[in-house]
């Protein structure tokens, strides 16, 4: 089961890459309007900054991954 945060969130770390780009576009959404509540604006630009890294750290490892691969597919042939 995924652990919430205190404000009801689940954790950064819980998360895969799709749930974490879809709350980083809800977030994003939510600082372009016009009523966006000051006392909130911290949590959210630090939670969408671990949401980046989280995503950034996924494509990394990935790319790893997949650079792996190859290189297996290529040491073969």
């Amino acid at each position: 089961m995924a652990k919430k945060t205190q404000e009801g969130e689940i954790g950064v770390d819980e998360l895969n890459y799709s749930e974490a780009l879809a709350e980083l576009e809800t977030i994003l959404k939510s600082l372009e309007s016009d009523s966006v509540d000051v006392d909130v604006l911290a949590t959210k630009v630090q939670r969408a900054a671990a949401l980046i890294s989280l995503c950034r750290g996924k494509i990394s490892a990935a790319r790893l991954h997949v650079e792996q691969v190859v290189g297996e597919i290529d040491a073969t042939s």
